[in-house]
């Protein structure tokens, strides 16, 4: 079996592919910036961390509101024509929350609601460069994505707090639109991997699957996933302060983060055996297996331990919700449902810091959040298990098979042809 990174490279040598995922890497750490370098400048300008925190809340909501909303747009009009609209509105509302010149919150929202979506960008096009008869490698490529999201949510909030912690918050949000826009701007411009546009019954047929349950099934679990983020980001700080050891909380996290890291790109180089659907019931299941034991030990080391354990999970969960988001959907709505499962996460997330939150001050302490996460990932399960009914496309149905690497030079074949469902597995 070839290594990981003898996998990593061969992938991102197909041709185009390193072309549109670096920049989209690039622009990820940008966004990753952006949720913390709101908090950082508008503490600095009010000394309010609720004003902070208020700002930053109508960013996130526009954001997993108007997410979607481009998912569809980029989908009917293509990615580069709205990939530029998105990131000069992105610039011009950086702007004026860095001018002051409208209400933070404002100004939060509008920021928020025009921040591209180049995690669903670059996936879509690995679905299209991936095509007919080299789909087995869109797991790896999904794993290169999550990677990239782990590294990208590691770097940037480190690097746009240090530029807080320096006196300098407003030179970090200009440097995180600097890299969501340029980032956006070198995407936008690989014309070679844009997936090719559908017509509108092709449009009309791919919202139905967006209604079905083997798609609402994976929003609802990146909802859940989403609310075992929030709890574990509440809980874990929870416990340190409760122990009075405060910086034991950045330790406790980089255990969980960087296990997810090397589960991601282990997975990424796993031959993989079994259906999509006993993967992710079986993943599901060992998360809440490996969480459960929080709701009850407090021995620092154990706790750091078993989120160690856990954290090897988390990423191969989210490369199968994109497995099974990909094969669900038929590639005309592919960006949007893309886009609807990070907005569900991000929702989830929200949702669940404020109820880990009350839960903690309740008295029930760091282990009464822990159990929110352990109920998240068991609720995980749950619809895991309810999927395992679900039939998987067949992937060859989806696209057309190629033998050129380019999608450019395939796009008038998948245009010419007559639509064609997704034929299922019996």
């Amino acid at each position: 079996m070839p290594s990981a990174s003898v996998k990593y490279r061969t992938l991102l040598r197909t041709q185009g592919a390193a072309a549109f995922f670096l920049p989209s890497v690039v622009g990820r750490v940008g966004i990753a910036m952006t949720g913390i370098g709101i908090v950082w400048l508008v503490h600095a300008r009010t000394g309010s961390y609720a004003a902070a925190g208020l700002v930053t809340g109508g960013f996130a909501v526009a954001d997993a509101v108007a997410g979607p909303q481009i998912g569809r747009l980029v989908d009917r009009f293509g990615q580069a024509r709205v990939l530029y609209c998105a990131l000069g509105a992105h610039a011009v509302a950086v702007a004026l929350l860095l001018a002051a010149t409208v209400p933070d919150l404002v100004a939060g929202v509008l920021v928020g609601a025009t921040l591209p979506q180049l995690s669903a960008l670059s996936a879509a096009r690995w679905s299209a460069l991936l095509a007919g008869e080299r789909a087995a490698a869109l797991p790896t490529a999904f794993a290169l994505e999550a990677l990239a999201n782990g590294v990208s949510y590691l770097a940037g909030p480190a690097l746009v707090s240090v530029l807080g912690a320096a006196g300098h918050p407003g030179a970090g949000m200009l440097l995180a639109a600097t890299l969501v826009v340029g980032g956006g701007l070198a995407l936008a411009a690989q014309r070679r991997t844009v997936p090719p546009l559908t017509g509108r019954a092709e449009r009309r047929h791919a919202k139905r699957a967006l209604l079905r349950f083997p798609f609402l099934r994976q929003v609802a679990l990146g909802l859940a996933l989403g609310v075992f983020f929030g709890a574990m980001q509440v809980s874990v700080t929870a416990y340190a302060v409760g122990r009075g050891t405060p910086d034991t909380a950045a330790l406790l996290f980089s255990a969980f983060n960087c296990t997810s890291l090397v589960g991601g790109w282990a997975y990424g180089a796993w031959r993989r055996g079994g259906s999509p659907q006993r993967r992710q019931a079986a993943a599901a299941a060992f998360l809440a297996v490996a969480i459960l034991p929080l709701t009850l030990i407090d021995a620092p080391l154990t706790v750091g331990a078993t989120l160690a354990v856990a954290g090897l999970v988390v990423p191969v969960l989210l490369i199968l919700s994109s497995v099974r988001i990909e094969s669900a959907v038929p590639r005309a709505a592919l960006t949007q449902a893309f886009t609807w499962g990070n907005s569900a996460s991000a929702a989830g997330t929200a949702g669940a810091a404020a109820v880990a939150g009350r839960v903690v001050d309740a008295g029930g302490g760091a282990h009464g959040g822990f159990g929110v996460a352990a109920g998240a990932a068991v609720a995980m399960t749950v619809l895991a298990l309810g999927g395992l009914r679900d039939s998987s496309p067949d992937m060859s149905a989806k696209s057309t098979p190629t033998s050129s690497p380019s999608v450019k030079g395939n796009r008038s074949r998948h245009q010419a042809e007559p639509y064609r469902p997704p034929r299922r597995s019996t």
